[in-house]
């Protein structure tokens, strides 16, 4: 069985975000910055052996490597996209690591950048004045809309039993990041729960610029994690669109695979 679908939806979870971070930041986070404040806190890793609350079951097809895993990942992935699109999107060289790490800094202060899976967006963020006051223009939510448009051609039913097919792999990885009791599937449902309660901003997103790099005025917004940001910062539509995709993932990780 192919990871496909499985590595398609999992960027989608945990790169688009990086891509838009990089854009807005223009530097490179630490690789696990410490846990920052937010306004939805995602459950801390466990401190001592715990049953997963979403358990995975056992595979029992062989699987490569983790360290040479990524040759099946790019045979998986170049159907869907093709060629030029691989190219255009992705940061194929050790893809799983990349995605556990991208979707376990979501929740926090910063995502590192160098450990995206995904190529970040082009141009730069998109403003313009209001009434006096500096905004993100509309123009802003229109570069990611490539990047979108791919994350709703995922079939969330097929990419989940193919992620479970491979899911020892992710868990392998997640367990060298630092977290020796922690399940990467209950992760995965906690980030995807904190950016679904991202949320929706009406109107015009007002921003400053007290040094180089933009941030939000509203300071409620500023405080938020990188993840939540992110959902912010592509536009209302864009937020949405990804959010009903989030939705149907956790609707099929959350309940583990079918008999």
């Amino acid at each position: 069985m192919k990871a496909t679908h499985a590595v398609a939806a999992l960027v989608v979870v945990g790169a688009i975000g990086g891509a838009a971070w990089w854009l807005w930041q223009q530097r490179e986070p630490p690789y696990l910055p410490p846990p920052a404040p937010a306004k939805v806190e995602v459950p801390a890793a466990p401190q001592g052996p715990q049953p997963p609350r979403h358990p995975v079951p056992p595979v029992e097809s062989p699987l490569p490597p983790l360290g040479a895993s990524d040759p099946s990942m790019l045979d998986a992935i170049r159907p869907l996209f093709g060629a030029q699109a691989l190219e255009r999107f992705f940061n194929v060289d050790d893809l799983i690591r990349r995605i556990v790490a991208t979707v376990d800094n979501l929740p926090r202060e910063s995502v590192a950048m160098r450990l995206n899976p995904v190529k970040p967006v082009g141009g730069l963020p998109v403003t313009q004045t209001r009434e006096g006051t500096q905004v993100l223009a509309p123009e802003n939510a229109r570069r990611y809309a490539a990047h979108v448009r791919a994350m709703e051609l995922v079939d969330a039913k097929r990419l989940a039993s193919v992620y479970f097919h491979f899911y020892p792999l992710f868990q392998q990885a997640y367990v060298e990041l630092g977290y020796p009791n922690g399940h990467f599937n209950d992760r995965l449902v906690d980030v995807i729960d904190h950016l679904l309660a991202t949320p929706e901003v009406k109107g015009p997103i007002a921003v400053v610029t007290p040094k180089v790099l933009h941030e939000f005025a509203d300071p409620d917004l500023e405080s938020r994690s990188a993840g939540q940001k992110m959902l912010i910062r592509i536009g209302a539509e864009n937020a949405a669109r990804v959010k009903a995709k989030l939705r149907e993932l956790r609707a099929e990780v959350a309940r583990g695979p079918a008999p």
